[in-house]
Formats: C-alpha cells, structure tokens, sequence
C-alpha cells in the first residue's frame, strides 16, 4: 500500500466520524433539554463543520476551501458572543435612550 491509499482511507474514515458526531449533535439542538444545551451543541457543531470542510479540502487537493473555513469560524464565534448576551441579558443589543448628552 502506498501513502495516499492510507491517507484517502484515513480522510475517509475521518469523515465519516466526523459526519456521525454531526448528526448528534444536530440531535442536541432540536431535543436539547435546556437553551444551553441548544446554544453549546451550535458551536460544537461549526467546529465539526471546519473540520469536515477541512477534510474536504484535503481529499480534494485544494487550498481554496481555508477561506470558508475561516469564515465559518468567524460566524460561529460572533454567533456564540450573541447568543451568549442572550442568556445572560434576554436581549442581544441594548437601546439606551435614557443617557444625558
């Protein structure tokens, strides 16, 4: 066997898990018992998503795809702050009209 058969057998393998915990933790966000459960099982799964797209980009030899990624990533993040005000606060954006100018 050469180098690239293992390694095309690997991503596969690698893909195949990484789809698996995907569909669990797409499980948590619609039967998640709490918000957040529903909001950390959100991220976990942008994580699983760069790493499956990363897969992706290795399998079919391409650098294109680190861009996607990095732009999922930033999502995720800016998603997660949001909906972590949320929790904390009950509203993402606050309307201060009252301050004396």
């Amino acid at each position: 066997m050469n180098a690239q058969s293992v390694l095309d057998v690997v991503l596969i393998f690698s893909i195949l898990v990484l789809s698996f915990a995907m569909l669990g933790m797409m499980y948590r966000i619609v039967v998640g018992p709490t918000l957040h459960d529903r909001v950390l099982s959100l991220d976990a799964l942008g994580v699983l998503l760069m790493g499956f797209i990363a897969l992706i980009s290795m399998m079919i030899h391409s650098q294109y795809l680190t861009v996607v990624i990095l732009l999922i990533g930033i999502l995720a993040f800016i998603a997660t702050i949001g909906f972590a005000k949320y929790l904390e606060k009950g509203l993402v954006i606050e309307n201060d009209r009252d301050s004396d100018d």
